[in-house]
């Protein structure tokens, strides 16, 4: 059972990390990060944690439009809820290798929230780019 809590900036690091080592991996989702958006992690993973951060601890750090990059690479390869899907699946299982409590629940229902929020916003624009709108 982990004993980590997910209540400081190590952990939310611990988190970051273990999560986009499985992204890089992935067949589905790593190709989008590594190819499509060209993803440079030794810039993303400090946004990602002060992304965190905020949410989690509630401190602020992050500062920044988290949508915006979406649309950017969804105009060079549509994401789809497959793509939300994975995602959170990954997230989801980052979670819960290791970490233990209350404050990794709320995160896991928060992860969830951003995935479908971010995808219905998509699939909108997707959707209305093909009815001529």
């Amino acid at each position: 059972m982990p004993e980590r809590t997910l209540d400081s900036p190590e952990d939310i690091r611990f988190l970051v990390d273990s999560f986009y080592e499985k992204v890089q991996i992935d067949p589905l989702i790593g190709p989008i990060f590594t190819d499509v958006a060209q993803v440079d992690f030794s810039k993303h993973l400090p946004k990602m944690y002060a992304f965190w951060e905020s949410i989690i601890l509630g401190n602020n750090a992050y500062d920044g439009h988290p949508f915006r990059p979406h649309l950017i690479v969804n105009q060079k390869h549509t994401l789809t809820i497959e793509h939300f899907e994975r995602w959170l699946q990954l997230f989801s299982a980052t979670l819960t290798e290791n970490f233990a409590g209350e404050t990794a629940e709320q995160v896991r229902q928060r992860a969830t929230q951003i995935a479908l929020v971010w995808n219905n916003k998509l699939e909108y624009l997707n959707n209305d780019a093909y009815m001529g709108g």
